[in-house]
């Protein structure tokens, strides 16, 4: 979703190494779009093989998690199920903006407009079917889980969260929190340093943890006041939510009106198709795994040279050099073997 919450929550600082043997939950999908989005190539377009299959995702995503593998952090990846009826309206925005984004990159490219090709390739990402199953491929060769959401994604890493399956949910996004996640991790696969959005400027960005039973008390709310509360800045499901209402003015609303929320709704300018109520609906009942079992194995090598070297002509000797490395870090270590 992207809630836009940002500026209410407080967060805490931490490293890596804080969650070192702690098992996560990864928004696999949010994951896969932030590499479909920064790793290009310098005219803006995606990373490929010699026949042309995109490779962007599975670079980020070998790089990344074999880093979070060196740091001994153990690692669950959630995928998508089947999106909610609600948010075909917000697909089929992103949609009509990526086709937008489409058009104005082959002009700029039509044109040698090198700086134009940047800007609107990224908006142009397309997480397609071939690249879900490639991932959960390596990922599972890596030894590394993958979960089957029914629905949304963010929704199940919440509940594995809440089922003390996992310790904590991880996304860049604020939505694991309305789908009552004790805990949120941030900024895990950006961490280092970042340049600001349309600026030369870089900043630092450092892992954050939001707990979600400070954040409700900090804010002065309960869990179902903070849905309502992101129904009125807006969802997936009522993308912008009411006009004119930022998270300062929500939080206010949300506890002017307490729990009174048929009275807060007729007193603002809802402009949806569907109701809140459906809305929250969608949220609270949103369909997710209980009895998950976790398992992670040791590293199949093979299957990583197959996917990598064989399949997408990964240089050998770069994914050798990662793998030999790990290999050596566990045997230093004297925790489980990954291979």
């Amino acid at each position: 979703m992207g809630l836009a919450i940002k500026e209410l929550i407080q967060s805490q600082e931490i490293r890596s190494k804080d969650l070192a043997h702690k098992p996560l939950a990864i928004d696999a999908y949010n994951l896969l779009y932030q590499f479909l989005t920064t790793i290009r190539s310098s005219d803006g377009s995606v990373l490929t093989d010699s026949k042309g299959n995109v490779t962007s995702h599975l670079v980020g995503l070998f790089a990344r998690t074999t880093h979070f593998l060196d740091e001994e952090l153990q690692l669950a990846f959630v995928f998508d199920g089947k999106p909610p009826e609600l948010k075909k309206m917000e697909q089929e925005r992103r949609r009509s903006l990526k086709i937008r984004a489409a058009t104005e990159f082959k002009r700029a490219e039509a044109a040698q407009d090198i700086q134009g090709m940047k800007k609107y390739a990224g908006r142009t990402a397309v997480l397609t079917k071939q690249m879900i199953e490639e991932s959960k491929r390596l990922l599972e060769a890596l030894g590394i889980p993958c979960v089957q959401a029914p629905s949304e994604g963010e929704a199940q890493a919440a509940i594995l969260a809440r089922e003390g399956i996992v310790y904590a949910s991880v996304s860049q996004d604020f939505d694991s929190l309305l789908y009552g996640t004790p805990r949120l991790i941030r900024n895990l696969s950006v961490a280092g340093r970042r340049k600001r959005p349309n600026s030369p400027v870089y900043e630092s960005v450092q892992p954050e943890m939001i707990h979600l039973k400070e954040t409700l008390g900090d804010l002065g709310i309960s869990q179902d006041q903070l849905i309502i509360l992101a129904i009125l800045v807006g969802t997936d499901y009522n993308p912008g939510g009411v006009k004119g209402i930022g998270p300062k003015n929500a939080l206010k609303l949300v506890k002017e009106y307490e729990n009174k929320y048929e009275s807060l709704f007729q007193s603002v300018n809802w402009q949806h198709e569907v109701s809140w109520k459906e809305v929250y609906e969608a949220i609270v009942t949103m369909p997710a795994k209980k009895e998950i079992h976790l398992q992670w194995h040791p590293i199949n090598a093979d299957a990583v040279r197959k996917i990598l070297v064989d399949e997408h002509e990964f240089s050998s000797e770069r994914v050798d050099t990662v793998l030999d490395k790990l290999r050596e870090q566990k045997k230093q270590s004297g925790l489980r073997q990954f291979f």
